[in-house]
């Protein structure tokens, strides 16, 4: 008897306790980018898929071979086509006095699974490998097929998942399902370009001690344009009718996440940050030169213009000269439809397994997704997680959250795939 969506979502069920141990055993592989070799890793996914009988490809792409990336594909190329992408490097533990459990142990109890990686996305990508085995060894008929782009260098570059898209294997892709970390109560459906300033402040150098009177300060003269260029966050994105009900859910989430007056406005409008200056020679020498590095979160939209006109009004107004800004434009604002099949059939499946509404929303900052938008791919983050330990100490994830994830996406795969 052919399996059906409602047997495969009984089997992720009835199959938890191999996914919660998946989970663990990825979590017990110590592969700190860029600490670590990734190549244990890469051999642990490879090998567990094999066991499945899942071919897969270990590729060397822009990342050298330090940091390869891996391709399955299996059913039907002639179909519907989805995409699986995830990533299987951490970042590093930083302090092992920060942590209150080995981070690398593995721990499950209390309801929840303890190390890092847990939510950022070891648990995530265990969700993609488990779902992968399990439709594989069901035997189910898919009308289409599924490619899993997994890399091992988000964390510090993105080149993996940049190389994938830029050589062909995204191509045609009718859905792209991110499993980094979300929660439940969102599905990341967009978010912000990114865009790198440079200010440049020329001055003349001097003997410190007539500053005042001879020498003109580089720094001084910076100081005096970065006062002000918080102003640039008026610049607004430019979304389209419909894309309300999502800028409106997104400013939800973020009130919800951050606990910060007014941070709704991330989502719809500029964000930047002053991240690094550097300037002078000498305590006692005039500086002749000083630069401030500037990171630009450009919502959907934005127009350059607008832009750069903002930063060269902060700069005349702030009375100086000598000072000038230079662009970096790294990547553009991107959005998914929230009509789109991938995006209903993920809100309605998240909503009957958890009993809450979802709210498909965009994202404050940028990640490898941007990378399947750009070709025109309709593409999702959706994953298990608890925002507090990502990127920190006592990383953790809860159980229900990854099980609950995995019948989400084998629900989710069957609706596009077509197994009824």
């Amino acid at each position: 008897m052919a399996p059906t969506k409602e047997s495969l979502h009984q089997a992720v069920l009835d199959q938890q306790d191999e996914l919660l141990e998946l989970c663990r055993d990825l979590i017990r592989i110590k592969n700190q980018s860029p600490i670590d070799s990734q190549a244990p890793a890469i051999a642990f996914v490879r090998d567990y898929l094999a066991q499945a009988g899942i071919e897969t490809e270990e590729i060397v792409g822009d990342g050298g071979e330090d940091y390869p990336v891996v391709y399955a594909q299996m059913g039907d190329p002639t179909g519907f086509r989805v995409v699986l992408n995830g990533h299987v490097d951490v970042v590093p533990v930083g302090q092992l006095s920060g942590w209150d459990f080995d981070p690398f142990g593995a721990e499950m109890h209390d309801g929840k699974i303890f190390g890092r990686g847990a939510s950022d996305m070891k648990c995530g990508l265990a969700v993609l490998l488990f779902t992968l085995k399990m439709l594989k060894q069901s035997g189910a008929e898919l009308k289409g097929d599924i490619r899993l782009h997994m890399v091992c260098d988000e964390e510090i570059a993105g080149s993996g998942t940049k190389w994938f898209c830029e050589n062909g294997y995204a191509d045609g892709a009718d859905a792209v399902m991110v499993g980094e970390p979300t929660g439940h109560e969102t599905i990341e459906i967009g978010q912000k370009g990114i865009l790198h300033v440079t200010l440049t402040a020329h001055g003349v150098p001097g003997h410190g001690s007539t500053n005042n009177y001879k020498g003109d300060n580089a720094i001084v003269k910076l100081a005096r344009v970065l006062v002000n260029i918080d102003q640039i966050i008026s610049v607004p994105g430019h979304f389209l009718p419909e894309h309300e009900r999502a800028v409106r859910n997104s400013r939800i989430v973020a009130e919800q996440t951050i606990p910060a007056e007014g941070v709704g406005n991330v989502v719809d409008h500029i964000s930047c940050n002053v991240g690094l200056i550097e300037g002078g020679s000498k305590i006692n020498q005039v500086p002749d030169l000083a630069t401030a590095h500037i990171d630009v979160r450009l919502p959907y939209g934005t127009d350059h213009d607008e832009v750069v006109a903002a930063v060269e009004r902060v700069i005349a107004e702030s009375g100086v000269t000598g000072v000038e800004a230079t662009y970096e434009w790294i990547a553009e604002g991107n959005v998914t439809s929230d009509t789109c099949t991938l995006v209903t059939s993920l809100k309605k499946n998240i909503e009957d397994v958890w009993g809450e509404e979802c709210l498909p929303a965009y994202q404050w900052a940028s990640s490898d997704a941007a990378n399947y938008r750009l070709l025109g791919c309709p593409t999702i983050q959706f994953g298990p997680c608890n925002n507090d330990g990502i990127h920190g100490y006592n990383e953790d994830v809860d159980v229900i959250d990854v099980v609950h994830a995995a019948e989400i996406y084998m629900l989710t795969l069957c609706d596009m795939l077509g197994v009824a």
